[in-house]
Parts: C-alpha cells; structure tokens; sequence
C-alpha cells in the first residue's frame, strides 16, 4: 500500500517522516508522491586517470571522481550519454516501519534524464540526504539547475519495523550521506571462492 497525500501530510506533521528543509507542500505534493530538490553539488567521473575502474580498489573508486559545486543561478549541464552523481537539497530520515522509493519526474524523463540507476529503494531507519544517479538518455544536452524538483519519494509502510534500521547497521556505508559520494563497492565483503 503506498501513502496518499493525505497520510505524507500527517506523517509530516507527525515527525515520523522528517525533510530538512521542510517541503513547501503547495509545489512539492503530489497525489500520493512527495517531490525532492536538486542540490548544487555534482561528483562526475575523471575519465583521464585510470583506464577502467575496479571494483575492488577502493582508493580508486575514490579518486576516479570529483565533485562540483555550482552557483544556484547557473546551470549544470548534463550532456548526452554522460552519468555523473547528483544530491538532494532536502535531508530526508524515515521511522523503523517506512520504505520509500525513488522516482523521476515524467518531465525531466520526457527530456531523457533519468535520477536512478538501480538505487530506487530508500530504506526503513534512513537519515541523509539522497544521492541521485543522473543520466541523460536524450539527443541533447540538459540544463539542470539547483532547486529544481527532479525526483519524487512514494512511501510505503512495512509489515513491522525493520530489526536493524539503516541508521544502525554496521556496514552502512552511506549513512548521514552529506555529499554524492562515490561507490564504496570495494567495502562490501562479498565471498571469494
């Protein structure tokens, strides 16, 4: 079941899902979505300093990219076929028994620009702001501007709360997530046969 507008306002007013800063809720809800604004922050790939990245190289993963930092009047530019990490304006944290997904915005999808990759699902117990996985699959490229809404959460409520929210795991590797960090792949202890 996926929470009307209706039940976002109340669990907004009730604290149990928290935005930081709050949704200007004439602008930002939808009939059962809430939308999220673009931060002027970008981490985009260094093409030139490694011939492929491996996954196992943690420093690498870490080196491969930088982050940009625009003016709030100035466009970033995303062009055709290119991928580079976005990060929402809003600070967002969910209670133990609340799951929301990452959406684009059919505007921005009618341009070509998609704002996930695979990472749609934002977990129960979570608190940063939320990365965003831009591409643009268009011919053209894209003006996109901080403050701009550019995707929306739907939130769905769990059978329980979760036994190990986000915010307590010990392997989060993107908890109190400030930045569009890069992949931490490399951390994860996947078995070597």
């Amino acid at each position: 079941m996926i929470y009307s507008d209706r039940d976002i306002k109340r669990l907004l007013n009730e604290g149990k899902i928290s935005l930081n800063p709050a949704p200007d809720l004439t602008t930002q809800l939808g009939s059962c979505s809430l939308d999220l604004r673009l931060s002027h922050e970008f981490s985009v790939f260094e093409y030139n300093k490694h011939p492929y990245i491996d996954v196992r190289d943690g420093l690498q993963a870490r080196d491969i990219m930088k982050t940009l930092t625009v003016e709030d009047d100035q466009p970033f530019v995303l062009h055709p076929n290119s991928f580079v990490l976005g990060i929402t304006l809003e600070w967002v944290e969910l209670p133990d028994d609340i799951v929301a997904r990452l959406e684009g915005r059919s505007s921005l999808g009618r341009l070509g620009i998609i704002v996930h990759a695979t990472a749609n699902v934002i977990d129960p117990g979570w608190r940063g702001r939320i990365v965003l996985e831009l591409a643009n699959h268009g011919q053209m490229p894209v003006a996109l501007y901080s403050g701009m809404r550019v995707c929306s959460l739907t939130f769905e409520p769990l059978s329980s709360p979760v036994e190990v929210p986000y915010w307590k795991k010990a392997e989060a590797k993107y908890r109190d997530q400030q930045q569009p960090l890069s992949s931490k792949i490399a951390q994860d202890q996947d078995k070597q046969d």
